[in-house]
């Protein structure tokens, strides 16, 4: 059943979503603030972080809220900064042998918003926030309204707990999520993971072979191998050339990994089963094969 608030019509054409607008509850707040572990100081920077910019229209007299009845996009933009802070320092401390490109690679891999959603999920913040009643939410909006929520949570916990504080914080999710969404570093782009990998061990950047292209137009199959100083160490398949590198670096990594040290001379494969990087001919080479992870040189390949 659709609810719409008695004190003013509205003539939307689009049906609004179900009714979410409330009033400031402050012992639902105080729930939040003993789920996360904080006693605020002052409750109302909370109730501030929880404000939804669409539930200000139909707040029409909430005295709880200061006179300029601010939404949390102030604090969600103070907690942005902080999250990337704070993680870059946690990763700068806990890795002191780690270069600049896998820091840089590792706090982009935990500070995203599929991370930030999982996190307010975790809290069920959703349930928390203050929204207007004609707010429409999709799948999209609902994602970055729980980033965006979940960032004001932290702005929130410095501004009145202090930078410690919110450290905390955001590090007790860290330290639960690290090593998966570490990994998820190597998923969401192995390419990069690779050329990495080869930088820190001063080895030469690995290149990318086209072997084959194979049917019609509308339905293209990639073939590519890729080399490390002229050693193939994994062999890509997919719907595009940068899908079949994805997967060939995939390989490499793994085969790095099982080589120990990642020496071509401490068990490297060499030539993969099935292919012979000697056999020219059957190598599509084009200029674009050669190119690096965009990430790491700005350049994009097809």
């Amino acid at each position: 059943m659709i609810r719409r608030s008695s004190a003013r019509s509205r003539s939307k054409s689009s049906i609004p979503a179900p009714a979410r607008f409330r009033l400031p509850d402050p012992a639902r707040e105080h729930e939040l603030a003993t789920r996360i572990g904080v006693t605020f100081r002052d409750p109302l920077v909370l109730r501030l972080a929880l404000t939804h910019r669409s539930v200000l229209s139909d707040w029409l007299t909430v005295p709880q809220l200061d006179a300029t009845r601010q939404s949390n996009e102030r604090l969600e933009f103070l907690g942005d900064a902080l999250l990337g802070a704070i993680v870059a320092e946690h990763l700068f401390t806990s890795d002191p042998d780690a270069d600049e490109g896998t820091l840089t690679s590792r706090r982009v891999a935990i500070v995203r918003a599929e991370t930030l959603v999982r996190w307010a999920r975790g809290l069920d913040l959703a349930s928390f926030l203050y929204m207007g009643i004609g707010e429409r939410v999709t799948e999209g909006v609902r994602d970055r309204m729980l980033a965006g929520a979940f960032e004001a949570l932290v702005g929130a916990v410095h501004v009145d707990q202090g930078r410690d504080a919110a450290a905390r914080f955001v590090l007790g999710f860290l330290a639960r999520d690290r090593i998966a969404l570490l990994a998820d570093e190597v998923s969401l782009n192995p390419k990069g993971r690779l050329q990495e990998v080869l930088q820190d061990q001063a080895r030469a950047a690995p290149v990318y072979l086209t072997l084959e292209e194979e049917g019609p137009d509308h339905a293209r199959m990639f073939t590519v191998a890729v080399t490390i100083e002229n050693k193939e160490y994994g062999v890509g398949k997919g719907i595009s050339k940068r899908a079949a590198q994805q997967e060939a670096a995939r390989q490499a990594l793994h085969a790095l990994e099982e080589g120990g040290a990642g020496s071509p001379d401490a068990g490297s494969p060499g030539a993969l089963p099935g292919h012979d990087p000697s056999n020219e001919p059957r190598v599509q080479r084009t200029a674009r094969d050669d190119e690096g992870d965009p990430g790491l040189n700005g350049r994009r390949e097809g």
